[in-house]
Order: C-alpha cells, then structure tokens, then sequence
C-alpha cells in the first residue's frame, strides 16, 4: 500500500467546510475488516464523510477493497497482531520494527489532524480495537469515538455476577469494577470522546457506570454473514424424528494463520474420524470453512492420506462450485474457500480452533466444540479465555476423540440447546450493528 502521509490530502468536495474527515484507525486483521463494515455503511450515508484509514498492524488490505487512503507508513509484524498472547510474538515484533513504525504512526496522525484544521475541515478519529488505537485518538487533539473489540465483561462475569477463576493473577482483569481499566475508562470518558460502542449489552452497562458516552448498538462481527441456502438445525422441535430424515452437519473451522491452522487440521481430522466411527448409521457432512490464505492442496492432502476419496458431488450445495469434494464411509467432507457464510449457516455445530470464525458462528445461535491447540493464537490460554467469552456456547475438550461424546450429549439435551441459541444472540448481538453506529456517528460528530 502506497505511504501517503506526504502527499497533499485531498477531498471529494470542493467545499469541505462543512464536511466531516474522518481517520479510521485499527489494529489487527479482525479490526481491519470490522472497520471497513463501519465504512461502507458511512459511505451509503446521504451525507458521507471523507474517510481516510491507517492500519496499525497488517497492511490494510480491507481498506484498499473500500479505496479508502492510508494516510501514513504501513508494515505487517512477525506477530500478525499476537503479541499479547505470546511474549516472543511481542520480542519479534520490537526485532522487526514495531517501535519505530508506531513513531512514524503517531506522527502521522498528528499531521493529517494538523493539515486538516488548516484546511478548516471538521476533523475526527474513529478508533476500532483496543487501547492502542484508542491512545493515538486521545492524543490526536480531535474528537474522537471508540469501538471496543478486544474487551468484554464476559470475560470475567456473566449476568450473575463474577467468574470463579483458578487463577490469583486473573483478579488483575477486574481489579477496578470493570475489565476496562481505569486508564482506558480515562481516555473513554474525555470531553473529545463523543462515543464508545462496546461489543455487547454487558459490557455497555458495566462502562455506564462511569460518564462514558457508551451505546449498546450490536457487534458488527455479526454483520454480512447473510447465507446463500439454509438448512433446518438440529435442534428444533420433534428433534428426533428431523434428525433421522437428513445428515447431520459440522462445521469445520481451523483458522486462518497458514502453519497453525494446518497443524489444528490435522487434530480435527482425529475428532472427524470419531465421529464418523460414531454415527455409522447416519449420514454425515462436514463443512471445511477454509481462509482464503491457505494452500487447500495441503489440507485435501491430509484427507487423502486418512483415507477420503474425491468425489464430484455432495448431498448438499454451497455456493462454491469449485469446492473440493471428498467421501469416506458414510461421510462426506467439503473444502470451500468461497462459501464461508453458507458453512456458518448450514452447521449444526461446530469443531473450532478458530477465534473470529468461532465467535460468528456461536452468534447465530449455535454451539461450538474447542480443542485448544499449540498455537500462537489458538492455544489453551486462548481457548480458556474464549469460553468465557461465549459461556455455555462454547464446549472445550482436551482430546479431539471426546469431541463424540459431546455431539451425543447435545442430541440428548434439546432444551440446553436452547439455551446455547439464545445465549449466542445475546453474548454476539444482532446484525445491523455496523449501520447503527455508523448513523450514531453522524449524530455525534456535529
């Protein structure tokens, strides 16, 4: 992506001054793409701003879909964004740069903040992450908003009150009355900050304690995963009956980092080859939601050293006609890198390793069984902390062969199926999210 912060920033108006800049910054893949949703729904706006973006982590490429200008110098870490899991992703990052591009960043900003109020132009920041981000707003000199991705009560209560923790240290995460600290509740509730947009009701309510402008609008994680088909779940009513008549569905989500989601392929196929061992006089597909990063060449590999044979058709369709087809036994499994949202839909439940993808598909009301892996991301601290996150959506296992005495559990259990679904919703949000807070930026940024 071309550094810009040299060039002459330029509007789509001849008069700007009445027209908002916004600055859009994020701090992670995840965030990248949460902002661009943001974005999109500003730009259909009757009176869009002129948006500009700088990526803190990665390169951006969500913001270039949108041709939307990075403003200053942009670099991908060793890390991807993992720092915080893994002190030596956090020591190759400081190896390849990270002090100096956050140097360069800052002043990147303050010098779009300063070009822009000499221009006269209202000027704004919107933030989409975590304290970084949130920092660098604070210290723009402009007025600000924060959607807060990374934090969530649920991490450390539910509606019941505090999480018993093993842990003596993890008391630190709610020391003050919030997972917020009190730092990041400061930078929250300055004059300048006109609207913080937490990712959930919980989480909304816990900030409201103090004078944070906080608004519960949804999460925007939730939204564009309309499906191309549907498919009934399992868990409707006359469960068993449905159940005999069509195969059951999992769906298969192993993360988009290349070598470890390679790595947690191989585990999933362990817990696979269970199930399909398990239900014998069922038919059953599997739906492999692979990232558009990875070699599907390599997973298809390991399927066909366990045995899978390719096909040419399913009993079921995605909007994928390149998908790649395999069967074994009374099994089928399918490989898409195209039909992400119809893989979300059309599961029953899910074998994750994943940590976005995981969080989505809890979000429609479904549940989840974890085998936390080796790593960097989805590692067991990881998997331990999201399943707080997500309460009883999410089922972690130790053993990928204890995958088959969960699935038998929930077929037994429709009424605690009930309870993941509504307990999806509520712990995710509803779609629409990134619409409503883009209009409630347009209100609070006069």
């Amino acid at each position: 992506m071309r550094d810009l912060s040299q060039l002459p920033l330029v509007t789509n108006s001849l008069d700007t001054s009445s027209r908002l800049q916004l600055l859009v910054l994020s701090n992670g893949h995840g965030e990248d793409i949460i902002a661009a949703r943001i974005i999109k729904e500003l730009q259909g706006l009757s009176s869009p701003p002129d948006i500009f973006a700088l990526p803190l982590v990665g390169e951006g490429r969500a913001y270039q879909k949108l041709n939307v200008p990075c403003i200053g110098k942009v670099q991908a870490m060793p890390s991807g964004g993992f720092i915080y899991m893994d002190s030596r992703q956090l020591m190759r990052d400081l190896r390849g740069g990270l002090v100096q591009l956050t140097w360069q960043q800052i002043q990147a900003v303050r010098r779009w903040v300063s070009s822009q109020s000499k221009l006269g132009n209202q000027k704004a920041i919107l933030a989409v992450g975590d304290i970084v981000p949130l920092l660098f707003a604070a210290i723009s000199g402009a007025n600000y908003a924060f959607v807060g991705t990374a934090k969530s009560e649920y991490y450390v209560r539910d509606e019941m009150g505090l999480l018993p923790r093993k842990s003596k240290s993890a008391r630190w995460e709610n020391f003050s009355g919030s997972i917020y600290h009190p730092w990041e509740r400061w930078l929250m509730s300055r004059r300048r900050c006109r609207g913080v947009f937490p990712r959930d009701g919980l989480t909304t309510e816990i900030l409201r304690k103090w004078p944070i402008p906080a608004f519960d609008l949804g999460n925007p994680m939730m939204d564009g995963l309309e499906p191309t088909v549907t498919n009934p779940r399992f868990y409707s009513a006359d469960v068993e009956q449905q159940e005999i008549a069509r195969p059951l569905i999992v769906t298969l989500l192993p993360g988009s980092r290349a070598n470890e989601a390679y790595a947690n392929w191989e585990v999933m196929m362990m817990a696979v080859s269970a199930l399909i061992a398990s239900f014998q006089a069922r038919d059953v597909v599997f739906l492999g939601a692979i990232a558009p990063g990875l070699d599907d060449s390599i997973l298809g590999q390991t399927l066909q050293i366990m045995g899978w044979q390719p096909r040419d058709q399913s009993p079921i369709q995605i909007s994928d006609p390149n998908c790649l087809i395999f069967k074994q036994k009374n099994a089928y499994l399918l490989l898409t890198q195209q039909a992400y949202n119809d893989c979300l839909h059309l599961g029953d439940l899910a074998i994750a390793m994943a940590g976005t993808a995981t969080e989505q598909f809890i979000g429609l009301g479904k549940p989840a069984i974890a085998i936390p892996g080796k790593g960097p991301q989805y590692n067991p601290a990881f998997a331990e902390a999201q399943s707080r996150l997500l309460g009883s959506s999410l089922i972690l296992v130790d053993q990928p062969a204890q995958v088959v005495q969960v699935v038998q559990h929930l077929f037994k259990t429709p009424d605690f199926l009930h309870i993941i679904a509504d307990n999806g919703v509520k712990r995710m949000g509803r779609p629409g999210a990134a619409k409503r807070i883009a209009e409630c930026l347009q209100a609070r940024f006069p």
